[in-house]
Order: C-alpha cells, then structure tokens, then sequence
C-alpha cells in the first residue's frame, strides 16, 4: 500500500446545502487525512482553468457556472492509496449507481450536481493540488 495525496471539492450543492462536515467525516471514517483545506468562491477563471480538459465538451459552460454558483471547499486528502480510497468513497458520478453509504448515493443530487470532485490519476492529484494550493499550504 503506498501512502498518497489526493485532491477533493466539496462542491456549491453540498456546502449550499451545509453538509461539509459530513461529507469531511465519511473521508476520515474512510482512512484519509485532510491535510490542507480551504472554503473558496471560485471565480469564473479558476474554474475555466481548473476545468479546462474539458473545454470543448458541451457540458462546459454549464460545469464552469456551476461551479461559481457557489463556495466551495477545495482540499487535499492523504492516506494509503489515496486517490482509489476517495474514489471509492465518493461513488460513481451518477449517484443512481454509486454505493450505498457513498458521498454521492447519500448527498448528490444529480450527476451534475454530486456534491464531490477527486482526482483519478497520481499526475492529475498532482496538478490539482498545485492549482490550488502551494507546498507550504499542506501540513501533513
């Protein structure tokens, strides 16, 4: 088991909804630590550059004022095998086939709107983490 950082969102549809205390508790259940967090409101360029892998996708604009719709909670997560351990505890994208007891079958209110963000490859956790947070921002 190889211990690993991991980026997360909590999203505008779950901390509108006041359930980042809850969703931060299924990730440390799960064996993950928080070891950097803020609560932002992405602005319309972070997100277009934070997003961009899928700007010429239709669902772009949509996913960009999404995520501006609202703060959110940007963070990184470290544990063993860190980023298929927050995969797993989010739950697929659609929550109609998430796990139970998932983040996302419990607090997702639809496929756009799944309360959750994490990153799916070492390289991408690596690039996310730097969009948003610098070395010195992360106490592990």
């Amino acid at each position: 088991m190889v211990l690993e950082r991991t980026f997360s969102i909590i999203k505008p549809d779950a901390t509108r909804r006041n359930l980042t205390g809850k969703i931060i508790a299924k990730f440390e259940e799960g064996g993950l630590r928080v070891v950097a967090s803020k609560r932002i409101h992405m602005t319309r360029k972070q997100a277009e550059g934070f997003y961009a892998v899928h700007k010429d996708r239709p669902f772009f604009g949509e996913l960009v004022d999404f995520m501006i719709s609202g703060p959110v909670v940007v963070q990184v997560l470290e544990g063993q095998n860190a980023i298929a351990r927050n995969r797993e505890i989010m739950g697929a994208t659609d929550p109609k086939k998430a796990a139970p007891g998932s983040i996302r079958a419990e607090f997702a209110e639809s496929i756009g709107e799944n309360s959750v963000h994490g990153s799916d490859a070492p390289e991408t956790a690596k690039d996310e983490i730097a969009f948003f947070f610098a070395g010195s921002d992360i106490v592990g």
